[in-house]
Order: structure tokens, then C-alpha cells, then sequence
């Protein structure tokens, strides 16, 4: 007996049909405790359709196909917005809020992405991380100027009508605080929250700006001059120090982000781009950039962003990001509602290139196995995998590790812990546990 559900195309009649046999039926699907080494994702999709062809679901939609309309197919719809926004059964969908002194500073903190909540790869603009260190600026982009100077031919100033009249370049780079994930190397116990509000430091956007080269070239850089402190129009006057080296390789001076102008909380109207460096680096709001024989060891690079060592000293200028991955889901604050078919999904990335190979445990680690990675992946930019997870009911613990090109492994909380001093939080890319309770609860662990 042969079951045939869901046409591949409702318009190209030469095209068959998706056909499942019993002979499919009676093939083992991988459980929990034995993850497939080799997922193959059309039968994954497959075995999905059928599963849904076979459930009380599918006989009910069947059923609720009647003459009757909900209100919304019988009278008329809205007007046309200015601009677009998000439907209100989504509310739901927004960053979390975390001010780091409270109402004292307000503008002090961080807002979250959802990670959890979003698929793809790309980040909408609204749901881009922020961190700020004395909140967001209205900068009057009429008054605002970039400057070069220091160890420079010809120090220049840049008006945004001028730099909006360049040529530009788009690229789709991720963008992570150093102090991403630093809950859950400080709390001595796990933090029961969502993905977003532990790892929600990381976005990724479709980014177009000007090579900063361009700029460098123009103003005629020195011999002497191999760093360059940029700083931003901020009230906190965030600065950074970087090489010569990373400012004329792939640095850029972004204007716009997913196709419009970079919103307000992520540096209007310009901020720095340093693809794969911890984003305290991709300075907004960016006013200045000063070419120096040196580091400038300011306040943003030396009190803060150093990583404390088990021997009492620093390790100071980790500019390039580890290799890192996350399942987001099923993850933290989550409920599998019964036994069955589920999609294990999350996002790796690396600060050294592109992604190789993401592979997921249920077992916390015993076992490994390979990701589906969802199209090609690019350099400093998010990838998203994908695998087929059947829950037999049991306790597991869902864990994905990446590698890169380079062969860099993401590494263990572990391996972190002895690297690094008791209070070290910045740059944690360790693997991340997520426990599925017999009920189906999905609590944040540490293994």
C-alpha cells in the first residue's frame, strides 16, 4: 500500500507527487538515545508529512473546511502604512530589557535579541542586539561629521552627504559582545531563562557602508601609523584601539543596515564595522578616527573587555570572536508537548571565517553527530543547522558544537573555567547544555 500526500508543486502538473510506502513506515527512526550519524533530510520531511497525514491534526483541518468565514475573509481589511510593522498576535517577539543600574542609568545596558524566537539567519534592524554604555544619541546627521587625522598625509573631515555619495559595498556580517553567554560561566548554577536573554547578545545583518580602506587611502596613511583609535559621539565617548592591518582588510564604515539606514540604537547615521571582533569594537555613532604608532589603551580596552587570567594577570586585545554555536530550539523556557518528531535548529558562527561543521549531541556529549547546515556558509556571518530529533519521552541533553575552517573546535565550559580566572565572563563561546525534563521542559544546564 502505497501513501501519497502533498504535491512538490501546485503548479507544474509533470512534477510527482512526494510518495511514501509502508516499506518507509516500518524504517527506524533515530531516538534520542541513538542519534543518526548520517540525517538524511528528505526522508526527515518526508517521514514529517506522514506523520501529519496520520495525527487527529490533520483530520481536523480536513474536517473545518466549511462554508462558514472568520470575520477577517468578510469584511475589509486595513489602509496602506508609511511604514510596515509587525503583526499584534506577534507582540511577543521583542528584546528583553536589561539595565545594568537600574533606573540610576537608564540608558545603561542591553537589549536582548530574541534568538529563540527567529529563524534564517538575518536579524531584523528592531530586534538587533543594543549595548550601550550611556543610551542612544539623536544625532542630527546635518551636523555630524567623521574625522581622520593623526599619522595621516592629509587629515580629512567627512560630512554624511559626502560619504553617502561614495561607493559602497554590501556584506552580511554578525555582530556579538564580547560578553555574550557570560551568565553562564559567572552563576555558579545554571540560570533558568530563555536563549535570548542568556546568549542574545549576537545579531546578524545585511550591512552597506564604504570600505573604510577607501577613506585611509585618501587621507594618505604614514609609515608610523599602524593603529587607530576610533571613538564615538556618545556621551560615554566609547573608543577602541585596532590595527592597521584589520582597518585596511575588511573594515567598514556601515550606513545602512537590512536596506535602510542604520537605526538609531546601532550608531546613526554611521557606526565601524570590524567583521568577526567583539562588538564593542564596531564603535557607533562613529565621530573620529585617529591614526597612532599604538594601541591607546583607553578605559573601553583595559578595565573593561580584558580577560582576567588564573595567574592574576590580563589578557588584554582579544579582538577575534571563537567559534561558537547555539540550538535555539528546542532551548531554555520551552515545553515539548508530547513525544515525536522534532526539529533540532540553532545558529554557529566564528570570528576566524566561515563555519565547517556543526554536530549535535542528545546525550550531552557522549555521542556526536552532523548538523544540516542550512546553505552555504559565509565568512563572519551567522549559519543556521538543522536535524531531525525524535523524542522517545526520556531525559536528554541537547547540545551542538562548532567547527571552522581553520579547525577550531568550540570548546567546553570546562576548558574555559581552567583558562581563564574566577571572574572571567567576556568571550565565553563554550557549549551550551539544554536538559528536556521527562515532561518535556526545557531547562538551561551546565555539564
Amino acid at each position: 500500500m502505497k501513501i501519497t500526500k502533498f504535491p512538490r508543486s501546485i503548479n507544474n502538473d509533470h512534477q510527482k507527487d512526494i510518495v511514501l510506502s509502508q516499506a518507509d513506515l516500518a524504517k527506524p527512526v533515530k531516538t534520542s538515545e541513538t542519534p543518526n550519524k548520517e540525517l538524511d533530510r528528505r526522508k526527515f520531511m518526508q517521514t514529517s508529512f506522514l506523520a501529519l497525514a496520520t495525527t487527529p491534526v490533520m483530520a481536523l483541518a480536513d474536517e473545518s473546511v466549511k462554508n462558514d468565514f472568520p470575520a477577517w475573509s468578510t469584511t475589509l481589511g486595513k489602509g496602506l502604512n508609511e511604514y510596515g510593522q509587525p503583526s499584534k498576535f506577534e507582540a511577543g517577539t521583542k528584546r528583553g530589557i536589561a539595565k545594568a543600574y537600574g533606573d540610576l542609568a537608564p540608558g545603561t545596558g542591553s537589549a536582548r535579541t530574541p534568538i529563540e524566537k527567529l529563524e534564517g539567519i538575518i536579524t531584523p534592524s528592531g530586534l538587533h542586539f543594543d549595548r550601550s554604555h550611556n543610551g542612544t544619541p539623536e544625532i542630527d546627521p546635518s551636523k555630524h561629521q567623521l574625522s581622520i587625522y593623526g599619522l595621516v598625509d592629509k587629515p580629512l573631515n567627512f560630512s554624511v552627504e559626502n560619504l553617502l555619495r561614495y561607493p559602497m559595498i554590501s556584506r552580511t556580517y554578525f555582530v556579538e559582545c564580547a560578553g555574550n553567554s557570560a551568565a553562564n560561566i559567572i552563576a555558579p548554577q545554571p540560570i533558568q531563562a530563555t536563549a535570548g536573554t542568556l546568549h542574545g547578545l549576537i545579531s546578524c545583518s545585511d550591512w552597506t557602508g564604504i570600505p573604510l580602506s577607501v577613506l585611509l587611502k585618501e587621507a594618505g596613511v604614514n609609515p608610523a601609523g599602524k593603529w587607530i583609535v576610533a571613538e564615538g559621539a556618545d556621551a560615554a565617548g566609547m573608543s577602541r584601539s585596532f590595527p592597521m592591518e584589520k582597518a585596511m582588510d575588511n573594515a567598514m564604515i556601515a550606513l545602512y543596515q537590512n536596506g535602510e539606514r542604520v537605526r538609531p540604537e546601532q550608531g546613526y547615521p554611521m557606526r565601524l564595522l570590524l567583521p568577526g571582533w567583539e562588538g564593542n569594537m564596531n564603535v557607533k555613532w562613529l565621530r573620529s578616527l585617529k591614526v597612532t604608532a599604538g594601541p591607546t589603551h583607553t578605559k573601553d580596552e583595559t578595565s573593561k573587555y580584558t580577560d582576567p587570567l588564573p595567574n592574576g594577570k590580563a589578557r588584554q586585545f582579544t579582538f577575534e570572536l571563537g567559534v561558537k554555536s547555539i540550538i535555539t530550539k528546542p532551548s531554555g523556557m520551552m515545553k515539548l508537548p508530547s513525544k515525536g518528531l522534532y526539529e533540532i535548529s540553532g545558529i554557529a558562527w566564528s570570528g576566524a571565517g566561515k563555519v565547517a561543521r556543526v554536530e549535535l549531541s542528545t546525550n550531552g556529549g557522549k555521542d556526536w553527530f552532523d548538523a544540516e547546515l542550512d546553505g552555504p556558509s559565509q565568512a563572519f556571518c551567522l549559519v543556521r543547522f538543522r536535524a531531525p530529533w525524535t523524542w522517545n519521552g526520556e531525559p536528554a541533553f541537547l547540545q551542538s558544537r562548532a567547527i571552522d575552517e581553520h579547525g577550531n573546535v568550540q570548546p567546553t565550559r570546562a576548558a574555559y573555567k581552567a583558562n581563564n580566572a574566577v571572574d572571567g565572563r567576556y568571550h565565553n563561546n563554550t557549549i551550551v547544555t539544554w536538559a528536556v525534563l521527562a515532561d518535556g521542559s526545557v531547562q538551561n544546564a551546565y555539564l
